[in-house]
């Protein structure tokens, strides 16, 4: 477990991530939180108070790794851009879990379930991560639908969107 305390940051015009908040996790940490690596991972543990886990983490380069806050997390955390925060991770080993309802009502649609198998791990996680990010039953319900529709389709996780926005 490391600790050190890190500045909220926040990208202006910076292509795909414009706009995004985040701390930068330094090259001298990052190699001891997971040596030698240069590829994106998860981290556990507190954000000040916060408990987290499974936060992924991004090689933003030079050995330097970018921790993405959502909205969400800020309001959790009741943090926001130029403020302090105060970091004590390790590296997250556990196993991501899929949105239960997304995975059972899968079994029952042959199509969607083939797609579903051929795509990438972190594709598979994009979808049963937007499911899971439903605010209401109702919502997550609609969810589904619209993935299984996509994966019947055989689209993976941008396809789909890009086909759902066409569509509103």
């Amino acid at each position: 477990m490391v600790s050190f305390k890190c500045l909220i940051e926040k990208y202006g015009e910076k292509a795909d991530k414009t706009g995004w908040t985040f701390v930068i996790i330094p090259a001298e940490i990052a190699l001891q939180l997971k040596p030698r690596n240069k590829k994106a991972f998860r981290i556990k543990g507190k954000l000040d108070k916060l408990s987290v886990k499974q936060l992924a983490v991004m090689p933003i380069g030079e050995g330097d790794f970018m921790l993405p806050l959502k909205a969400e997390l800020r309001k959790k955390l009741g943090r926001r851009k130029g403020e302090t925060l105060h970091l004590q991770i390790e590296e997250d080993k556990s196993e991501k879990e899929f949105s239960p309802e997304f995975i059972e009502c899968l079994q029952d649609d042959p199509e969607a379930l083939a797609t579903f198998n051929k795509l990438s791990r972190s594709h598979q996680y994009y979808y049963s991560d937007w499911i899971k990010s439903a605010k209401t039953e109702d919502t997550k319900t609609k969810r589904i639908a619209q993935a299984l529709n996509g994966l019947a389709k055989g689209f993976h996780y941008g396809e789909m969107l890009r086909d759902l926005k066409g569509k509103l």
